[in-house]
Order: structure tokens, then C-alpha cells, then sequence
């Protein structure tokens, strides 16, 4: 074989193995020339960020519409037993301690408020106005956990809490009972027995909800949310927004009906 010849071959040889790296340095798909496909946040399994900030949004509207269903249950239940038993309820109402709800509803609401202005932050990529909201959204969280404990205490102190040591001595019935004494107690205990059942649920997404709050303020801490990439806060937000939402149908459930009549 002549010189020409294997010159010719290695110069062909090159020329292939320079085409096939290029060929793998190449993007794998159309999506890799995207914003968000080599950001840090990106999953393996997901083309761009917006692909999967769509996937996280559905999943978290999956998990509302699944807890709707279970709060939607309980609401069912409530609402039997009112209308059942309505001077009962209506007489039970009357024991909870209004301006505490009212307080909560408030520090609630503020909350909504703070946690939709954490999302702004985050998507405007302004990490310190999204530490202090986060922040904010915490302590109001805490502090509704805070108000809601001590009515709690305030109801044991008066015998009010289900089961055996459940009394309503010390406390003026109406006159005349329907069904009598041992039936119209029952009947406020039954109330209670949904009160506390309702109102432990919502605390406790409230504390689940303050934990994953807490979460997402130690990654802002750590820069996590300055690149863009926000759809974390923003599920949590939708979360927050759907815990503060069921407080809006308890509270005038719960508190109002005494004053607005046994009717």
C-alpha cells in the first residue's frame, strides 16, 4: 500500500471520528435548547421547566380535589346533624368564644395575603421579599395554631370536650329541652364531637402546611429560587390558599350559627 494512500485513510478515519463527537455533543432533543433545560431544578424525566411546573400544578389540583372530597364529607355530615338537631347545635354555637374565630379568620386571611405576595416575590426573583413573606405566612400560621390551642384549653376548662368527662352542669340550659336533658346533651356533645373533629383536621394541615413552609424558607436561605424557578412556592401557595379557604365555610358554620338562629 503506498504512502498516498494510508495518508488518504487515516485523514478519513479522523474526519469520521470528529463527526460522530459532534454528533454527541449534539442537543438529544429539540427541547435542549430550551431556557430551562439544563437548569439545575429539571428533573431527568421532564423536557423543559414549564413542562414540569404543569405536571407539579396538575398533581397538587389532583391532591385539592381529593382533600375537597374529603372535607366535603365531613361539611355533609355537619349539615345532617343540624338540621336534626338544630336547638342543640344552635346551643352549642353559642359556647364558643366568637371574637377568637373572628381573630383567627383575620390572621387567616392575612396569611393568604402574605403567601400570595411570597409567590410574586418568587417569581420576580426578589429573594428577600420572598424570605420575609415566607417568614410572615409562618408566624400567622403559628399564631392561628396559638388562638385555636387556647380555645381548645378554654372548652376542657368547661367540660366541653367529647367523651367521658363531657358535662354540660354549670352551664344554662333552654327551657323548655328538646327530648329532655340526657338526649339534648348528646346531641351537644354530638356537635362538639364534629367541632373538634373539623377543626383538628384544619390544624393539623395548617402545621403540615407550616412545615413545608418551613422547608422552602431554609432552600430561599440557600439561593434555591433566584434562576427562575418558582413552581415549589407556588403549589405550596395553592396549598395554603385551599387550607385558608376551608376555614372561610368553618368559621361561620361553627361560630355564626348561634347568632344567626336555630333555624
Amino acid at each position: 500500500m503506498s504512502a498516498e494512500s494510508v495518508h488518504h485513510d487515516a485523514h478519513h478515519d479522523a474526519a469520521h471520528h470528529d463527526a460522530v463527537e459532534g454528533q454527541a455533543a449534539a442537543p438529544r432533543s429539540p427541547q435542549a435548547g430550551h431556557s430551562g433545560a439544563h437548569h439545575p431544578a429539571l428533573a431527568h424525566h421532564f423536557d423543559s421547566l414549564e413542562q414540569q411546573q404543569e405536571a407539579q400544578s396538575l398533581g397538587m389540583w389532583i391532591f385539592l380535589a381529593s382533600e375537597l372530597l374529603f372535607f366535603g364529607g365531613l361539611f355533609t355530615v355537619y349539615t345532617v346533624a343540624r338540621w336534626a338537631y338544630p336547638e342543640a347545635f344552635a346551643f352549642a354555637s353559642g359556647h364558643l368564644v366568637l371574637w377568637l374565630g373572628t381573630l383567627n379568620t383575620v390572621v387567616l386571611l392575612t396569611s393568604s395575603l402574605t403567601m400570595a405576595l411570597a409567590v410574586r416575590a418568587s417569581q420576580t426573583c426578589e429573594l428577600r421579599s420572598l424570605r420575609g413573606y415566607l417568614v410572615l405566612t409562618i408566624v400567622l400560621g403559628v399564631v392561628f395554631l396559638g388562638i385555636k390551642m387556647t380555645e381548645y384549653y378554654l372548652d376542657y376548662r368547661e367540660h366541653l370536650i367529647p367523651g367521658p368527662m363531657f358535662s354540660l352542669a354549670g352551664h344554662e340550659l333552654p327551657d323548655p329541652l328538646p327530648g329532655g336533658t340526657r338526649e339534648f346533651t348528646r346531641h351537644v356533645e354530638l356537635y362538639f364531637w364534629i367541632y373538634f373533629t373539623m377543626t383538628g383536621l384544619h390544624a393539623l394541615h395548617m402545621i403540615i402546611g407550616i412545615g413545608v413552609l418551613g422547608v422552602l424558607l431554609i432552600l430561599a436561605r440557600g439561593g434555591r429560587y433566584t434562576t427562575g424557578y418558582f413552581a415549589p412556592i407556588e403549589i405550596a401557595g395553592l396549598y395554603w390558599h385551599f387550607v385558608d379557604i376551608v376555614w372561610i365555610f368553618l368559621f361561620p358554620l361553627l361560630y355564626l350559627i348561634h347568632h344567626g338562629g336555630a333555624a
